[in-house]
């Protein structure tokens, strides 16, 4: 890998929130567009009021362009948004920045920590998470998936 070429992994600021959106829409397994996204109430407003309380965002950037972010809610002890641009996916990106946000919700004290994902073996993601060491702990009513990870796992 060419220095050029390295991935940083930086907190995201309320001035990366237009770039975080670019990211979310630009995938294809999950994609949604900018009107699904606010019709779930997920707005750059709502995204910047998130980032002043118990959330935090991690922005992957690699030659200064965003690809790749994690949001995660130290209240409700959970990684809600994981996307890589499907161009960087397989290099590294989705695992360093889950290893940022849970690093991170680690330091907030918490002992165990989940996420969501699709409910079907062939998704790249549900493969990726269970790759990482996170365990399924049962189905959603909606059908998600709930995975969850302890700190004595995530400890490698």
């Amino acid at each position: 890998m060419k220095q050029e070429d390295v991935v940083d992994i930086r907190v995201a600021q309320r001035a990366d929130i237009e770039i975080l959106f670019q990211i979310r829409t630009s995938v294809t397994e999950n994609h949604q567009s900018r009107e699904e996204i606010a019709a779930l109430g997920i707005t750059p407003a709502s995204v910047a009021e998130m980032l002043q309380t118990d959330c935090r965002a991690w922005l992957a950037e690699q030659n200064g362009r965003g690809i790749g972010f994690a949001i995660a809610n130290a209240t409700e002890a959970t990684i809600f948004e994981l996307f890589v641009r499907p161009e960087y996916e397989g290099q590294g990106v989705g695992r360093a920045l889950i290893q940022s946000a849970e690093a991170w919700m680690w330091e907030q004290g918490l002992t165990q920590i989940w996420l969501l994902t699709g409910n079907d073996l062939t998704l790249r993601a549900y493969g990726f998470y269970l790759h990482l060491g996170w365990m399924p702990v049962g189905v959603q009513a909606d059908g998600e998936m709930k995975l969850a990870q302890s700190v004595f796992q995530g400890v490698s």
